[in-house]
């Protein structure tokens, strides 16, 4: 690996979307969150990121507040900078959802292990 790509894999991207959700108001649901980052698509394989095994984690507080963890498919790619905006905009448009934090990870680093079963047996793997 160059130090280049060394160096760009160490960058820690987080990219932040929403307000506070009001005190009393209804949190969303985990599917309804699902559903907001399944409308983002990686643009060159023209799947959605969720079933193509990009969000790592998912983690809903009581506040409201959504922290996601995602990767990319490779550390080079090009919307490295805008994807993880795209995720926190789609996630905070859904009601009952508060301050949206995407961070950018690539540990583990992505694999075909990832995607879902779905996209495995539509691809024939």
């Amino acid at each position: 690996m160059t130090e280049e790509l060394e160096d760009f894999i160490e960058i820690d991207y987080k990219a932040t979307a929403g307000e506070p959700l009001k005190r009393g108001a209804k949190k969303a649901s985990k599917d309804d969150i699902v559903v907001a980052i399944k409308s983002v698509q990686d643009p060159e394989l023209m799947i959605n990121i969720y079933d193509l095994g990009l969000i790592y984690e998912i983690n809903q507080k009581e506040n409201g507040d959504v922290d996601i963890v995602m990767t990319l498919t490779s550390p080079t790619c090009p919307l490295a900078g805008d994807m993880p905006k795209m995720v926190a905009n789609a996630v905070s448009s859904v009601p009952g959802t508060g301050v949206i934090t995407v961070e950018l990870t690539f540990d583990p680093p992505w694999g075909l292990d990832k995607l879902s079963d779905e996209i495995k047996l539509s691809l024939g793997l």
